[in-house]
């Protein structure tokens, strides 16, 4: 199955993304669970939240990823959406 990961990120977190981006992108690496991923910009080109695609077995699965993703573990975000999805094009 497929979830997408939607995060936003804390106001002024900027310096705790970069800070916690190198243990993120190895933990995306290590896990092989993403199938697409990326940040999501504001309007002045920016890093302020996530977009992330898993293929796991379950919601279940989905969540423990999400917990244990260093951004989560650091405290980044204010706002986390985990919700199926079906992949229709690309």
């Amino acid at each position: 199955m497929r979830f997408a990961l939607m995060t936003k990120d804390k106001p002024g977190a900027l310096q705790t993304r970069l800070d916690n981006r190198d243990a993120h992108l190895s933990y995306i690496a290590e896990t092989g669970v993403v199938e697409m991923a990326g940040p999501v910009l504001d309007d002045a080109g920016q890093m302020c939240g996530s977009l992330i695609v898993l293929e796991v077995d379950d919601l279940k699965a989905a969540q423990a990823w999400a917990d244990n993703d260093p951004y989560a573990k650091a405290g980044l975000f204010s706002g986390v959406t985990l919700r199926a999805w079906k992949k229709v094009i690309g």
